[in-house]
């Protein structure tokens, strides 16, 4: 082996990469990109949840004990409610995670030792069942003001927490409705921002010149078949997670397909917006890595997304799979309908509205 053809490869090698743009920036890109995901927004210590309260005593002390629960900062107040019932309702329609009750025979419950706070919890995220329970380990103080510790051993735990829609905590219950978007995310992007771009390098675009096709049409023309396939995924893996992992289709399933329709469509539409910028295939699929990563990371569904900085959160607001797993796991899980989960919807609609409009606007029926 020659050093010196050795070396002339590796230059041309250097050479060619510093010409790639795209490949020069994802050298420095990913690196910083999961150093500030992992070690900046990433955070399983979960603060601020949004919660609802319904103080049915309005006595001293339960607003003292509310007030104690509050200070943990593990949640915040953002609905105050009449009864239990109107809670359950925000919570199914995701406007809340956790609600804490305080029954309106507190104070005799107080001087008896008995259950005096129930906190309801949304149990199909699992990280908010955990946090659900650093609320029980508040102090609660007996009727003559003291803590009494020999009394709370002998009496029912003061604060219990009641998980609705997954009590058991089963993982595979939270995991597989996210699934269907990673899924969708991962396929729909890849398969159409390669689409252009493949075109483009087999010589078939100057088929689609000489054609009378308009943008929109072949944009349309590139979408609709990676729909059918997108939904024969969904079926797919809704089917194994009822059969392999008895993950329960509480709501409706024809909501669940709508669902799964929007986000393969806003993934369409970013995929086509990529093979437009993409110079080559391989281009596209590095753009591709670079969006799929911080759509797992940031989306809550591997990291809770209550536990995110502010910042962070406004950022995983502008990715579709965010939107998608509040309505899967909304409508599978909770029980909910696409018309009580309306702002999610709306924003997969904008997403995809914006995306197909810039992917129609680059697109030029010609070879550069």
């Amino acid at each position: 082996m020659s050093g010196r053809r050795l070396w002339a490869v590796m230059f041309k090698e250097l050479r060619q990469m510093r010409r790639d743009r795209i490949t020069l920036a994802m050298i420095v890109a990913i690196p910083v990109m999961q150093l500030l995901l992992f070690g900046y927004a990433i955070n399983t210590n979960l603060r601020d949840l949004p919660a609802g309260i319904v103080d049915q005593a309005n006595t001293a002390a339960s607003r003292a004990l509310v007030m104690d629960m509050v200070a943990t900062t593990v949640v915040r107040p953002v609905r105050f409610k009449q009864s239990p019932q109107q809670l359950m309702d925000a919570i199914r329609r995701g406007e809340i995670g956790i609600g804490i009750v305080v029954p309106p025979d507190f104070e005799r419950r107080r001087a008896e030792g008995r259950e005096q706070v129930q906190v309801l919890v949304d149990g199909s995220d699992n990280a908010m069942q955990g946090a659900a329970v650093q609320l029980a380990q508040v102090p609660v103080q007996d009727a003559t003001g003291t803590a009494s510790p020999a009394t709370r051993m002998l009496a029912a735990q003061p604060i219990s927490v009641v998980a609705f829609f997954n009590p058991e905590r089963r993982s595979a219950v939270n995991i597989v409705p996210g699934l269907i978007g990673v899924i969708l995310t991962m396929t729909m992007v890849l398969f159409t921002g390669v689409s252009i771009v493949r075109e483009r390098e087999r010589g078939n675009m100057e088929l689609l010149i000489v054609t009378p096709v308009s943008r929109t049409e072949l944009m349309a023309g590139k979408v609709l078949p990676y729909i059918v396939i997108g939904l024969v995924q969904t079926t797919l893996v809704l089917l194994l997670g009822v059969w392999l992992f008895q993950v329960p289709v509480n709501g409706s399933v024809m909501h669940v397909y709508v669902a799964a329709m929007l986000l393969i469509v806003a993934n369409l539409a970013l995929g086509l917006l990529i093979s437009t910028q993409a110079k080559s295939q391989f281009q596209a699929m590095q753009i591709t890595f670079f969006v799929f990563l911080p759509s797992i990371l940031l989306s809550g569904f591997m990291f809770p997304f209550a536990g995110m900085p502010q910042v962070v959160q406004w950022i995983a607001e502008l990715l579709p799979l965010t939107h998608f797993l509040r309505l899967v796991r909304g409508i599978m899980l909770r029980g909910a309908s696409l018309w009580e989960l309306w702002p999610d919807v709306l924003a997969l609609v904008a997403f995809t509205t914006v995306m197909m409009s810039a992917a129609i606007l680059r697109f030029r029926k010609r070879l550069d």
